[in-house]
């Protein structure tokens, strides 16, 4: 391994002495399941739209086993749904949960990615 040549940075001066805190473990999953929340949400709102669009149609829970298609959702997980939209809400405030640009998009599962890194996942585990 070459070593850094410290003539480099001899005439490099700081006002003030400063060192990096490495975050816990912690802090990094806590931040990481806000940006899950935060994405969910969005993917939730797009389904809501969906349905409101009659693109996607909520079906009876009994009925749903024998339809099962992709353009259904079953009533339960649909009402399950909309009481963690609320939570999510609550928690962030809905003029913090977007609607993002696509460059905001993908900053958000960019950062999951990275902080879910941290933590020792694979470098692309965006499951929310």
């Amino acid at each position: 391994m070459k070593q850094i040549d410290s003539d480099l940075f001899a005439e490099l001066k700081f006002d003030e002495e400063f060192t990096f805190e490495p975050r816990s473990a912690s802090e990094i999953f806590s931040i990481s399941e806000d940006l899950v929340k935060k994405i969910w949400y969005d993917r939730h709102q797009v389904r809501r739209q969906m349905i409101e669009e009659g693109k996607l149609r909520i079906v009876p829970d009994a009925e749903w086993r024998a339809i099962a298609a992709r353009d259904t959702i079953k009533y339960s997980i649909w009402e399950g749904a909309k009481k963690s939209a609320a939570k999510v809400e609550k928690t962030f405030g809905k003029d913090n949960l977007g609607p993002w640009t696509k460059f905001e998009w993908g900053m958000l599962n960019g950062k999951v990615s990275a902080l879910r890194w941290c933590l020792g996942f694979e470098w692309d585990m965006l499951d929310t």
